[in-house]
């Protein structure tokens, strides 16, 4: 099994670079028992295909319009992404539903996707996250690495390892 965690967004605005400043950060801060490939896959829309084609489990992690307080997190199984992410916060928004939807025309058959959603409080132009948002980073670790343990993916943190 293999497993991809692609992080989405464009970092120039604001809170909707989540997923990629997530992503890299995950890098740098934790090692993975587990073939896995951690992604930034910005704003490639279109362009993420291979990505589902060559691994059989995919996690998401980006801003979401989920008309909610900014910070909410809501996580999303393959059968709602392509009802839930109608609604785009930017260009790279297209290329979720029409991946899913390439992936079906194409017979790419991923056994599990799913979406790490976050309601962003600011997308103006800026590269530093809001407030509310970076208050959600560890949260939004806990998720992600609790998807990966389901997928059993062991998760080790690299400042534990060096203590």
């Amino acid at each position: 099994m293999s497993i991809a965690v692609i992080g989405l967004g464009n970092i120039l605005l604001k809170d909707e670079g989540i997923g990629v400043h997530t992503v890299n950060k995950i890098k740098n801060e934790y090692q993975f028992s587990s073939d896995i490939e951690i992604i930034d896959g910005g704003t490639l829309g279109l362009d993420l295909l291979p990505y589902f084609e060559k691994h059989s489990k995919v996690l998401i992690i980006d801003a979401a319009d989920l008309k909610k307080e900014p910070g909410y997190i809501k996580i999303f199984d393959s059968d709602e992404i392509l009802k839930s992410f109608y609604k785009k916060l930017s260009v790279h928004h297209i290329g979720i539903p029409d991946i899913l939807t390439a992936c079906e025309l194409m017979n790419i058959k991923s056994d599990e996707i799913k979406i790490i959603g976050i309601q962003p409080c600011s997308t103006d132009f800026g590269t530093e996250m809001s407030y509310e948002i970076q208050s959600k980073m560890e949260l939004i670790f806990q998720l992600i690495l609790e998807q990966l343990q389901k997928w059993s993916v062991k998760c080790v943190s690299l400042s534990h390892q060096k203590s």
